[in-house]
């Protein structure tokens, strides 16, 4: 895992770019230079530790990469290819170097790189299918810069903000693929790569790998056979993601099924296999579900005992490292879990993935049944006659908030719906934005009514837009900024190439069954896991925000959204902000926590990140 950085027609400030990606490369830093072009790497050294120096130069190629390609030798075997090191950059390279673009179908694997062409002259830029590894750039027609994070690149030049896209921000809660908050600064599309041309700085980009194909596809496949299938893979998945490693790897390992899996198959693969689990002060506790599990593996465990005893303190520095608008409040556990996991070792697996491949959200039981996307007349106007007689729902765990939610979204239709039914953070409240959030919401609207116009069921075109939109520019976003913010490496088998190219094609029914959720998962599990895990319910990091807004972060919060300067009351009305801050806008306690959150995580990029005061 690194940091990588190039430019052409500017010379990087190297200390500076230091200083911005030391933390994803300590290990070592170089920088190639080739007339009005530079390549620059900071490495963090995990296989073929003494052979893998970065820029790598094979021929007319030069390669700075950040991620790991898991099969690399499986791949030269494959395509004939002879090397010289072990190393999984030297397999790029060749492979690029004989199969240009085409290579990117054969790697499983997580990256993002640039290739320099030194006969070509020209930059191949180039992201993995789920996006776990970023790669930003800033393009202008005259110069071209690109980054591992968007703070790298605001360290090298004066970047102006883009409105249209804080407006994105507040409308949707994420900024949608290539859209940044910043002019000329894009972010390479996951499963996309691009080339520049040195001559005259032209991109084209070209999207390589898409799931949507995989859900149009059927398999025909028995649920028997499925089954062991998915058992498979996920125990390749696993396997390579160990054995891609010359140091130690570990594993998350919550209360859920996800990482309950992933430590199983592990531990087959690694004795004493070291595992981590999180509790917080207060809020619901997994670690003895979690060491169920490594109990029944012999794990070597680590229950970690987060108290937020600090936060107040880390809390701005934890929203800055994002370098964007982040609204996720689960970005604070991850960074202290991936602080405490680094103090044992650099490489852990994790069950990312797991949720929106296999239908693990509550979201997706109705959506089994009925395409609300889409809904009938008589469903639209029955739940819309009924919605403004039900009380708030205050608690978002209840079973009231599921049927109170339910109807929400029945009455809207289209992007409304997902919006509804996802992050749900200014639904409803959008009139107090001021922005056109039909041009706000023009790029994530495309990708929405392409999905819904395809000929599939609504359950998978949920699926769809969460492994396209929520995971992509939200849940990979969190934990590669978290990992990587204390030079830990996130390995995710459940988003391995195979398992993204069959588990799409398999029937609904295999993946929620009744009011079951990830059912051909739970099936597995129950080869693998205690059976006080197998029916446990989905959670994340729960993490006590109306709390936080109302005691040790209730004065740091104020003082940014409430400041008369406030950056936010130019997108969003004063008054609005004032009298939701005072309860006086009728909203759920939990809905209120998060738009809160999102104003404040918004003034915090525009002090720290833009302003950097």
């Amino acid at each position: 895992m690194c940091g990588i950085a190039g430019s052409v027609n500017f010379n990087l400030n190297i200390p500076q770019l230091t200083k911005d990606l030391w933390h994803r490369g300590p290990d070592e830093q170089a920088t190639f230079s080739a007339s009005s072009l530079q390549l620059h790497h900071h490495r963090l050294a995990i296989l073929d530790i003494a052979s893998g120096k970065q820029p790598m130069q094979y021929g007319p190629l030069t390669i700075v990469f950040n991620g790991e390609i898991y099969n690399h030798l499986e791949v030269r075997e494959k395509l004939g290819l002879s090397c010289h090191t072990n190393s999984d950059t030297e397999t790029i390279l060749h492979a690029f170097r004989q199969y240009g673009p085409n290579c990117l179908h054969e790697f499983d694997g997580m990256f993002a790189f640039a290739i320099y062409d030194k006969e070509k002259q020209e930059i191949f830029l180039a992201r993995d299918r789920a996006g776990k590894k970023p790669l930003y750039y800033f393009s202008d027609g005259k110069q071209f810069l690109f980054a591992s994070e968007l703070n790298a690149l605001a360290g090298q030049i004066n970047l102006e903000i883009d409105d249209n896209a804080i407006y994105q921000y507040l409308y949707a809660g994420y900024l949608f693929q290539s859209f940044m908050p910043y002019r000329h600064v894009k972010k390479l599309e996951s499963g996309s790569y691009a080339y520049l041309k040195i001559a005259d700085l032209s991109v084209t980009v070209t999207r390589w790998w898409d799931i949507s194909r995989y859900y149009g596809q059927k398999s025909t496949d028995s649920f028997e056979t499925a089954l062991e299938k998915t058992e498979s893979l996920l125990k390749e998945a696993v396997h390579r993601r160990i054995d891609s490693s010359d140091l130690e790897v570990g594993s998350f390992l919550s209360g859920g099924i996800d990482s309950g899996l992933v430590t199983a198959m592990a531990s087959q693969y690694k004795s004493s296999l070291k595992t981590f689990t999180v509790s917080f002060a207060g809020e619901y506790d997994e670690a003895p579900l979690a060491k169920l599990v490594a109990d029944r593996y012999a794990t070597h465990h680590h229950e970690i005992r987060i108290k937020f005893d600090h936060l107040l303190d880390d809390v701005e520095t934890i929203l800055r490292n994002y370098g964007i608008p982040f609204f996720d409040s689960s970005a604070i556990p991850s960074y202290y879990v991936s602080r405490e996991a680094k103090k044992h070792l650099t490489v852990i697996l994790n069950g990312d993935g797991g949720d929106e491949i296999f239908g693990g959200y509550r979201r997706y039981v109705p959506f089994a049944r009925y395409d609300f996307f889409k809904p009938g007349f008589l469903v639209k106007n029955a739940a819309r006659m009924t919605f403004p007689f039900l009380p708030i729902s205050h608690n978002k765990k209840n079973k009231y908030n599921y049927i109170y939610r339910l109807i929400d979204l029945a009455r809207k239709g289209g992007l409304d719906t997902y919006f509804s039914s996802t992050l749900d953070i200014f639904e409803d409240q959008t009139k107090y934005i001021k922005g056109n959030r039909q041009s706000a919401l023009q790029s994530i609207q495309a990708s929405f009514d392409l999905i819904n116009a395809s000929p599939i069921t609504g359950m998978q075109k949920m699926l769809n837009l969460d492994f396209d939109h929520i995971l992509e520019a939200n849940l990979l976003v969190k934990m590669d900024i978290a990992t990587m913010a204390h030079s830990l490496e996130g390995r995710s088998p459940l988003l391995a190439k195979d398992i993204l190219e069959y588990i799409p094609t398999l029937p609904d029914h295999f993946k929620v069954k009744g009011t079951h959720t990830k059912h051909i998962l739970r099936t597995l599990s129950q080869k693998y896991l205690p059976e006080e895990l197998i029916h446990q319910p989905k959670r994340g990091f729960e993490i006590p925000l109306k709390k936080w807004l109302d005691g040790e972060l209730k004065d740091l919060v104020a003082s940014y959204i409430l400041s008369p300067n406030a950056y936010s009351r130019n997108f969003i009305e004063a008054g609005f902000v004032h009298d939701l801050w005072n309860r006086k806008i009728k909203t759920g306690d939990e809905k209120r926590a998060k738009m809160l959150w999102t104003i404040f995580a918004l003034e915090v990029w525009y002090r720290k990140c833009y302003m950097k005061s």
